[in-house]
């Protein structure tokens, strides 16, 4: 299957692949046929270079039709089989006992745009620095049955994957967005992780199936509004909201003395109803984000407690401590850029180096809120120096999180391991549900894990090609000669990532850089001119143009500025 763009030659049609550059293929005859237009082929096999076309998908210039075409470039289906959502949408809930929490008031906060909510809190002062909180999550397993075909279809996707304007559910709409979502005002089953927060501590905890309603759908940039003080919490979920944030603060206090300090933006789009993408905002994390994360990390951290105990079959979420030769070098690339770091023993233990790490991210916050600059540049070096998080049957602690049982139960709508900690949790629990099989996780682990890693790729390559379209408009609008600010966010030999305007980036190239030769230092946070004795270092500012943009592949050539 490629993704092509439909050309007419003569008599014939062709496909000239969109992303990538390989050879054009001529298309079957097809009344759908239209000039411009991309669509989804499939090589036939009755010819050398012949496809057929299995669907049009849209135009070359629409970034929401750019973006579809990605993920099915990406081998996304875009669509379940019929009789698979059928059988979600008749889906009936398991029949087991279950704790009604209809009378507590509940809420949910999430994005503005989210319409699945796999997560709702509820919460109370108990007094003397202590709370009680309730972390419900949806029961997706009540519908999700072992084996049936909607678990399989679950467990091939693996994740939902998010990108601008769209999303490839993991679960069918008929459970993502209506059955198994905690939507406001209407009776949902949920798995409940009730908390006895003392301090910064969970002191108490119980599980069990419940029965909740929740009261409110609140967004993050409300819920930051109303800490702000510039709007109102209302009745009754004003001081549920309330006992949740102090709990929330108890928590994150005593992490973030030990945990990565790690504070990256995400970008939000907008769409016009044509399609055309009409806004890039960079989303930083407020106090509303670390609400909700703290406690979802609390509850999942209790979860994977339960289950190492007794010693239960599960998929922990294994996050190793970094190579000590790893952090030296995150240190020495620091130093290069004179930005001070804890004092390190040498040699390094490998049991110093989760600790020392967090401590270096602290004092790269640090420097960024002193100084005002080098957030991303300097973040990618320390997400650079760690291991990446994967699944595992097998416990090895988070060491960004600093937590030594950790496993991922709070989302079971959009990814599949969580699903296998429910069944596992429930069981333990006596709650109607038999644990996953011990002999299959080890690959299981092993297919979430590479399934998250392609959907990052594509979401991360979908921001790109959504960043570039709004740019393009912007350059239309106000001029293809405009100038911008931007700030240097990685170096490599060939030339300098910027990042500008409104959450955009791109590459200036060396060759662009008259004058001068040249040459990346050792440690790939500085570019050195051998000639005039210039430096471009991760963190500079600098002022660029655009020259080329390659919307398809999410590419922006940059040159300096000329009143740079």
């Amino acid at each position: 299957m490629i993704v092509a763009q439909l050309q007419r030659r003569g008599r014939f049609w062709t496909g000239e692949p969109f992303f990538e550059r390989g050879r054009r293929v001529v298309v079957e005859r097809d009344k759908r046929l239209k000039e411009g237009m991309l669509a989804l082929l499939r090589t036939t096999g009755t010819g050398r270079g012949q496809a057929k076309v299995v669907r049009l998908i849209g135009k070359p210039d629409v970034a929401r039709d750019v973006i579809e075409a990605l993920m099915l470039d990406r081998g996304l289906r875009r669509r379940f089989d019929p009789d698979l959502q059928s059988r979600a949408k008749e889906a009936q809930p398991v029949d087991v006992p279950r704790r009604d929490l209809r009378e507590l008031v509940t809420f949910t906060i999430d994005p503005a745009t989210a319409k699945d909510f796999d997560d709702a809190i509820s919460a109370e002062r108990l007094g003397d620095g202590a709370w009680r909180v309730w972390v419900h999550i949806a029961d997706v397993t009540a519908y999700v049955r072992p084996g049936d075909r909607v678990d399989k279809e679950a467990y091939r996707r693996a994740t939902s994957v998010y990108v601008p304007g769209a999303v490839e559910p993991m679960l069918p709409e008929a459970l993502s967005n209506d059955a198994c979502s905690l939507v406001p005002f209407a009776d949902r089953l949920a798995v409940t992780v009730e908390m006895e927060v003392r301090g910064p501590k969970v002191v108490k905890t119980a599980f069990y199936r419940s029965l909740i309603r929740s009261d409110e759908r609140l967004d993050y940039d409300r819920v930051d509004r109303i800490f702000g003080g510039r709007e109102r919490a209302a009745a009754p979920w004003d001081e549920p909201l309330a006992a949740a944030r102090a709990a929330a603060a108890a928590l994150g206090s005593a992490r973030e003395q030990r945990a990565l300090a790690l504070d990256a933006a995400e970008p939000e789009f907008r769409f016009d109803t044509r399609g055309h993408v009409e806004h890039v905002t960079p989303v930083q994390q407020t106090e509303s984000h670390r609400l909700i994360e703290h406690l979802m990390i609390a509850a999942n951290e209790a979860v994977a407690a339960l289950l190492e105990d007794r010693k239960l079959p599960a998929l922990y979420r294994v996050h190793e401590r970094p190579e000590p030769e790893a952090v030296l070098r995150l240190a020495d690339q620091l130093e290069s850029l004179e930005i001070p770091t804890p004092p390190i023993s040498e040699p390094l233990a490998p049991s110093q180096a989760a600790e020392v790490m967090a401590a270096i991210s602290r004092s790269v916050d640090q420097h960024v809120r002193a100084t005002g600059r080098g957030r991303q540049g300097l973040t990618s070096l320390v997400l650079r120096t760690l291991k990446a998080a994967y699944y595992s049957p097998r416990n090895a602690g988070h060491a960004g999180l600093a937590s030594a049982r950790y496993c991922h139960f709070t989302s079971p709508i959009r990814r599949y391991p969580d699903i296998a900690c429910h069944r596992s949790l429930l069981h333990a629990i006596g709650a109607g549900e038999d644990a996953p099989d011990r002999n299959r996780l080890g690959d299981a682990g092993e297919w979430t894990s590479a399934r998250e890693r392609d959907a990052m790729i594509i979401e991360r390559d979908a921001d790109d090609v959504a960043r570039c379209f709004v740019l393009e408009r912007e350059l239309f609008e106000g001029g293809y000669d405009r100038e911008f600010d931007g700030e240097v966010v990685g170096l490599i030999g060939a030339g300098a990532f910027v990042a500008f305007g409104d959450g955009y980036e791109g590459l200036l190239p060396v060759r662009r850089l008259r004058g001068d030769w040249w040459e990346l230092n050792e440690h790939g946070t500085i570019l050195h001119g051998t000639r005039e004795g210039g430096t471009i270092r991760i963190g500079d500012p600098i002022r660029v143009a655009v020259g080329r943009i390659e919307a398809p592949r999410g590419r922006v050539d940059l040159h300096p500025a000329p009143s740079a």
